[in-house]
């Protein structure tokens, strides 16, 4: 057997190896997620007003009957979330006989962006529309009518407050109980106001993360809610005038569920993103709905199994991704694309003296320009995106959190490249270096070709994903980051976005491919220097913002903090990619193919978790 039959072999067994570990991961996944097949997954889909619809995930437990019927509640994502974000709320509140539906919120996932520019405010993201349903549609005859709720994180606690006003008024108007007998409102605290309880006719939860970075737009400014106006006003409102509170005793219940006036306040200590993934904010919020409903599931509050299908999402997503590698080589040694394949260029020669020095000063100057060009980029991209930014719907560019990744995306691209070129023109073309180290020789049917390639390892990746959805129903996940499923009308977004986005892949591999590579390193090596180097701006930013927020209380991007927390799950991705232009080029000996297929489906994965406002 030579080398390149044993290497085959080798990959087709690796390629194997993950495509079993994702469906393995998956499965299991699924079977948590069902709670061992006590719990019925399906996806719904409502029509709504003007043309809108609602998709949402319906956790029905088995015990929920015609002659057994069980509450129903709304689990609203808050901005830039999708309904498998808060599947982990949804899963344990029906593994203890609640009926829970986690949807879509409007112009985020599978549901349709919304006429309104304030959809959490005015629709509840399409809870609205979802309650209205199940408390008149005869469809759902497993729930009990009488005790609806609605639980939400962030933008979502807004959509929940906003609900129980809603139909607050609309109670009054009909002189009949509110659709929304209780809520709980997660991460948000802005709209409890005198204005928004005073029409509130539901029992009340709060839950509010100590450490939240948006705590600055509080009254007081910070995150404690023993005595923060919201808290005082949303307790005292429940209770008769001649009982308010001046200080909050956390997780204590005031009021009466009987009469809808129960209130109770939670301040878990813990960032905003990461609150709705704590044992101890899902246990509370357990505790509250098992009270207003009057459930016992003699199952702990924090017998929780979440966390499990969370560990395997993340396990599944690795395999996934690792599959890529294998599957090109494969396809690279077919008779189709096996022209693509070149020698590997020699490495460049260790740097020293000199030439260290430049190296670590470009390094650094890359990191800092990284750094500290996203947010001014972000708040461009709001004056150039007009519409997307004001919340319209429109075909130009319609994802506002993208928007500003992408500007920086080309920044930081077009930098990369410029600083490539002046370290080869004032120094690397004076000490041993020429183009033959790049990879970069290469013609237009070549490029047509290595297009094709990529075009189908991104096909083949997300067709798996489609089979484990379809029969599976979970995607590739661990907490707010994932890769989701996505419909054909994004391809025209991807479209759109690719060429932009491809500037910044494509001067990650000439930069990790042709100026990191060097003689004598070993590859574990040059490959971390690369995800480091790659990411280590964002992760300035991240250090930035919560040092500050630690020393002072106040984060240091404030009007930015939702496009600092969105890199989160940029991050990662920044990280793991010159490991995949590596291997690319290690297979190829050109550094295009890696590029090409880490932009299609990198950028697959940002539009297809991020707000998007398409026309209906």
């Amino acid at each position: 057997m030579n080398l390149t039959e044993s290497a085959t072999r080798q990959q087709r067994r690796l390629l194997l190896i993950c495509l079993f570990v994702v469906f393995l991961a998956s499965w299991l996944a699924s079977q948590v997620q069902t709670g061992g097949g006590r719990v019925q997954v399906e996806s719904i889909k409502i029509p709504a007003h003007n043309g809108q619809w609602v998709v949402a995930d319906l956790f029905k437990p088995r015990s929920a009957t015609a002659e057994s019927q069980a509450p129903f509640i709304v689990v609203v994502p808050g901005f830039q979330r999708s309904k498998e974000a808060l599947s982990n709320i949804a899963l344990e509140l029906a593994r203890r006989g609640f009926v829970t539906a986690s949807i879509d919120p409007y112009a985020q996932g599978g549901s349709s962006a919304s006429l309104s520019r304030r959809a959490a405010t005015t629709e509840g993201y399409g809870m609205f529309a979802l309650v209205d349903y199940a408390a008149s549609s005869s469809n759902l005859n497993y729930i009990d009518r009488s005790r609806i709720g609605a639980t939400g994180h962030s933008a979502g606690g807004n959509a929940a407050i906003r609900g129980a006003n809603y139909f607050g008024r609309e109670a009054q108007r009909t002189g009949q109980p509110s659709k929304l007998h209780s809520v709980y409102v997660s991460g948000y605290v802005l709209t409890l106001t005198d204005e928004v309880l005073q029409d509130v006719r539901s029992n009340v939860g709060v839950s509010y993360a100590f450490y939240d970075e948006g705590a600055y737009r509080n009254e007081f400014a910070n995150g404690d809610m023993r005595v923060a106006p919201e808290a005082l006003r949303t307790v005292s409102s429940g209770l008769p005038a001649n009982a308010a509170v001046n200080v909050v005793e956390l997780g204590k219940y005031y009021g009466d569920k009987r009469e809808r006036t129960l209130r109770v306040v939670h301040n878990e200590r813990v960032l905003h993103p990461f609150q709705p993934y704590i044992e101890e904010a899902t246990a509370n919020q357990i505790v509250y709905f098992e009270t207003v409903f009057d459930v016992d599931s003699t199952l702990s509050p924090y017998d929780q199994i979440w966390q499990w299908k969370e560990l395997l999402g993340v396990v599944a997503l690795v395999a996934a991704l690792t599959s890529i590698v294998p599957m090109g080589y494969l396809l690279l040694h077919s008779a189709w694309f096996r022209s693509l394949v070149h020698p590997v260029p020699n490495p460049l020669p260790a740097p020293a003296g000199k030439g260290r020095v430049l190296f670590w000063v470009t390094f650094a100057i890359a990191a800092v320009i990284a750094c500290f060009s996203y947010i001014p980029l972000a708040e461009l991209s709001q004056k150039m995106f007009v519409a997307a930014s004001t919340r319209q719907l429109t075909w130009f560019f319609p994802q506002r959190m993208n928007n500003a990744v992408m500007l920086w995306a080309v920044l930081n691209g077009s930098v990369g490249f410029l600083m490539f070129w002046l370290t080869y023109r004032y120094f690397g073309r004076h000490n041993g270096i020429s183009p033959e180290h790049w990879g970069i020789k290469t013609s237009f049917a070549e490029l047509s070709r290595t297009l094709g390639l990529a075009v189908l390892l991104f096909g083949c990746f997300f067709l798996v994903l489609f089979a484990v959805y379809y029969f599976l129903h979970v995607d590739y996940r661990f907490l707010f980051m994932g890769v989701r499923v996505f419909q054909p009308e994004l391809l025209l977004l991807l479209a759109m976005y690719v060429p932009f986005f491809f500037i910044f892949f494509l001067s990650n591999s000439l930069r990790i491919n042709a100026a990191m590579r060097f003689a004598g390193q070993p590859e574990w090596r040059s490959m971390l220097l690369g995800g480091v180097a790659n990411s280590l701006g964002l992760i300035l930013i991240v250090i930035v913002q919560y040092t500050t927020f630690a020393v002072t209380g106040t984060v240091y991007w404030t009007d930015g903090w939702l496009y600092v927390n969105l890199l989160f799950a940029v991050v990662p991705m920044m990280f793991v990619l010159p490991y995949f232009n590596r291997y690319f080029f290690r297979m190829t000996g050109r550094i295009y193919l890696g590029p090409m297929v880490t932009c299609l489906i990198f950028v697959m994965i940002l539009i297809t978790n991020t707000v998007i406002y398409l026309p209906l």
